[in-house]
């Protein structure tokens, strides 16, 4: 398996949750280093489709007739499945985690830590970039993103400090955003926080996740499950509500005797990695874990 790529977190937990049936059919919607895949195939799927946008993951490729490489973001689940004719599956996997690859390689410009172009994007043949956003949206929309993806407190700040700039010189650079936003360089996280709410827009990764659930649950079969590593606050509370209603707005429905009529059974609420794995694998802190069955 693949490491330097990335290092799946609680993979164990994961493959063991999804309970992998013999010639069941699988999805891991978020091939990347492909070590899911990998274990779900050699816990004895019967054939598995394995997503990604980004066209470096294809140097992971697994040498297995059971295995089908979708060059595709995750957000056309149902039409990929309509392609291969699929119908119905045992079981997904997703694991929301931004893979290292992203975060070490300088030029994609995923990290504040590498001078490299402001760009972000997962599908490297997407049209906007992170500086595309930086240097044309309003100080309103900024603000609102550096809210809602980043948790940014001054984030209003930020985005009037960032069109300061822009208005004397484009912001084209990952030291340039650094520069305008006036973020300390001590303060790391808040520059974690800025950079990931960015990369969050430009990939639309809450619109494609919300897609994606819809198509999942109407895909899975009774007795199938999800499994999704989550690893940032908006993501989880999406995917929590999600599970809990089975509707993207949180509606929880009962029937007359009060009972939850949610299509899915949930089995883990949002399973953390033990202390000897966030040892091993720091980046592993933030992941939470929820898996469901569906009734």
């Amino acid at each position: 398996m693949p490491t330097a790529y990335h290092i799946p977190a609680m993979l164990t937990e994961t493959i063991e949750g999804l309970n992998i049936k013999p010639e069941g059919v699988y999805v891991d919607v978020t091939f990347g280093g492909g070590g899911h895949s990998r274990a779900i195939l050699e816990a004895g799927a019967g054939h598995l489709y394995s997503f990604d946008q980004d066209k470096d993951a294809l140097q992971n490729a697994i040498d297995d007739e059971r295995w089908t490489f979708v060059h595709s973001n995750f957000r056309y689940l149902r039409n990929w499945m309509d392609y291969y004719g699929v119908d119905g599956i045992d079981g997904l996997l997703a694991d929301l985690g931004v893979s290292f690859h992203h975060f070490d390689c300088p030029e994609r410009g995923f990290s504040f830590r590498f001078s490299a172009p402001l760009d972000m994007r997962m599908n490297q043949t997407a049209k906007r970039t992170a500086a595309d956003i930086v240097n044309s949206y309003s100080e309103e929309e900024l603000a609102q993103i550096f809210w809602l993806y980043g948790e940014l407190k001054n984030g209003r700040g930020i985005a009037k400090n960032i069109c300061r700039a822009r208005a004397q010189k484009p912001i084209e650079r990952t030291e340039d955003l650094v520069e305008a936003s006036r973020i300390p360089a001590e303060m790391s996280k808040e520059l974690a926080r800025l950079f990931q709410a960015l990369r969050i827009e430009v990939n639309d990764e809450m619109g494609a996740l919300r897609e994606m659930l819809v198509a999942a649950r109407d895909l899975l079969k009774p007795g199938g499950r999800i499994a999704i590593l989550t690893y940032h606050s908006l993501e989880d509370r999406l995917v929590k509500n999600f599970l809990r209603s089975g509707n993207l707005e949180g509606n929880i429905e009962k029937d007359f005797y009060g009972n939850n009529l949610s299509p899915f059974e949930i089995l883990e609420k949002g399973r953390t990695a033990c202390a000897e794995e966030v040892e091993r694998n720091p980046r592993s802190r933030s992941a939470k874990l929820r898996i469901a069955e569906k009734r």
